[in-house]
């Protein structure tokens, strides 16, 4: 009997022994990515988003043009992050009109001197305002930054009639003359002139925003950003004829962002 309970003590140990010792089978693609989603979705309910960094792009509509920007961010902890910002925008001025002399010739703008395109290298210190209180909540978020904007000057061309002779002319040319004789115009020269004599003009910038983001889970990234933008150049910055060359620029913006975070 003795030998019975004792070899039973042995096998049950031994079986013991090696459950323990038996990996648990790993998970595949679709267990992970459900697990990873479980957790997420935990945290929205806590109201806790948690994350290292984020690259998200938008499309950003301005009180005096539109454009795009790339952002790049690094949490330093649960409220505060910074942002690394690339934008590129085209700015037009409010006195701009088209014209068209002829239907089967492009339009033109009357009095336009050049093509404005703000392009703004900066960063931004994000602020959480308020978290979400569950998962199909908004965070908000304020941030505040600036940097370097370089306003890229592209003379803006027409097509005159010099003689029977048909002509691109820009502001500065020798007959600009021609160039302020609506009458004479027969068009805009298109997108493709000008590009080589592009000018630079340096400037800085300073934008106070708040962003709120309505992501479902806190992998992604789906906000809409509203904000200030002020930027003020080394030079007064030519765009239309007969009108006021200014240095400073003010505006308010509306942006959509999308991204992810890891």
């Amino acid at each position: 009997m003795k030998k019975i309970i004792i070899s039973l003590a042995v096998m049950f140990a031994t079986y013991t022994c090696f459950s323990q010792e038996q990996p648990s089978p790993p998970l595949n693609k679709k267990e992970q990515r459900k697990q990873r989603i479980d957790a997420m979705a935990k945290q929205e309910e806590e109201g806790v988003i948690t994350y290292t960094r984020h690259t998200v792009f938008g499309g950003k509509l301005t009180t005096d043009g539109y454009g795009g920007f790339v952002e790049i961010g690094r949490a330093k902890s649960i409220s505060r992050s910074s942002l690394f910002q690339l934008e590129i925008l085209e700015r037009k001025h409010v006195k701009e009109e088209k014209q068209q002399q002829y239907s089967n010739v492009t339009p033109f703008i009357y009095g336009k001197i050049n093509y404005f395109y703000p392009v703004k290298l900066g960063m931004q210190q994000q602020f959480l305002l308020g978290n979400k209180g569950n998962k199909n909540g908004v965070s908000v978020t304020g941030s505040f930054g600036g940097g370097l904007a370089l306003g890229l000057l592209r003379p803006y061309y027409v097509d005159v009639l010099r003689g029977s002779e048909r002509v691109a002319i820009k502001y500065e040319s020798a007959d600009s003359l021609n160039y302020l004789n609506s009458d004479n115009i027969i068009g805009g020269s298109g997108f493709g002139k000008g590009w080589s004599e592009m000018q630079v003009v340096p400037g800085v910038y300073l934008k106070p925003a708040v962003r709120f983001d309505y992501g479902k889970y806190n992998e992604m990234v789906n906000a809409i950003e509203v904000g200030l933008t002020g930027e003020f150049y080394s030079k007064t910055i030519p765009q239309i004829v007969y009108n006021k060359q200014k240095r400073f620029f003010l505006n308010a913006y509306v942006s959509i962002v999308f991204g992810r975070r890891k």
